[in-house]
């Protein structure tokens, strides 16, 4: 079989089931697994999959540049911004990780809403300035320019210092079974401490990272308190349903 052909049935197998085991595979098709891997490393190096013990699980699409995020899913994230809006109640202490879809939820918030905001996104912090109620605290340290976030030891050491009511943490793919994933180590690093130092956790997931995983390993499933997410039939592979808020 010709390597193109091989590897756009690796492809086609992981959109259907969600994950290659490469053994079983190999297996089934009489191909060795050492020419499974090699497919899968060279996939992998493309950015077309996520490589795992074993196998592969799907990439996803969220890892591509800031420019390119801006136009994903428009409608969704509002969706998921409006309903993250009304979890928040007056006076808390909230962090809000960057990204596309928490800068929605800042733009649904009440304006005459009191409360704390931390963030460590630059992003965020501009976007709160109609809102005179609320108190900002930007966290600093090297500025991470995919995610337009702060990060590295200054930042972690600050938000370890946090005691937070409510956070937000940004995932890049959540999988039933790998958990919350992002594309970079020391932003990992970040939203590991976050949810660490928060009372509660919710992670808003556009239908396109459901199901799928990215290289540095965030937080189980049991580490996020809800997830927030729009109905899809990605949500059937993960078996507690009532941690997920549909909108």
């Amino acid at each position: 079989m010709l390597t193109e052909l091989r590897k756009q049935l690796l492809l086609d197998r992981l959109a259907k089931d969600g994950r290659i085991v490469a053994k079983e595979l190999s297996n089934e098709l009489g191909l060795s697994e050492d020419t499974i891997r090699r497919d899968l490393r060279e996939l992998a190096s493309e950015g077309r999959l996520t490589r795992v013990h074993g196998g592969a699980l799907p990439a996803s699409p969220t890892v591509a540049n800031l420019a390119a995020r801006r136009s994903m899913a428009t409608d969704e994230k509002s969706r998921l911004g409006r309903k993250a809006a009304g979890l928040i109640q007056r006076r808390q202490r909230v962090f809000i990780d960057g990204g596309t879809t928490h800068l929605e939820l800042v733009r649904a918030l009440p304006l005459d809403l009191e409360l704390t905001v931390i963030t460590h996104s630059p992003t965020i912090a501009a976007a709160l300035e109609p809102h005179q109620a609320v108190e900002v605290i930007l966290i600093g340290g090297r500025l991470f320019r995919h995610s337009m976030v702060a990060v590295g030891a200054e930042a972690l050491e600050q938000i370890q210092r946090l005691r937070i009511d409510l956070g937000f943490v940004g995932l890049t793919g959540l999988h039933p079974e790998e958990g919350g994933t992002t594309g970079d180590f020391e932003e990992a690093a970040i939203k590991r401490a976050i949810i660490g130092r928060s009372g509660e956790s919710i992670a808003l997931m556009t239908e396109e990272k459901l199901g799928t995983a990215s290289a540095y390993g965030v937080c189980t499933l049991t580490e996020i308190s809800k997830v927030v997410a729009s109905p899809t039939d990605r949500l059937k592979a993960f078996k507690d349903p009532s941690k997920f808020i549909r909108v």
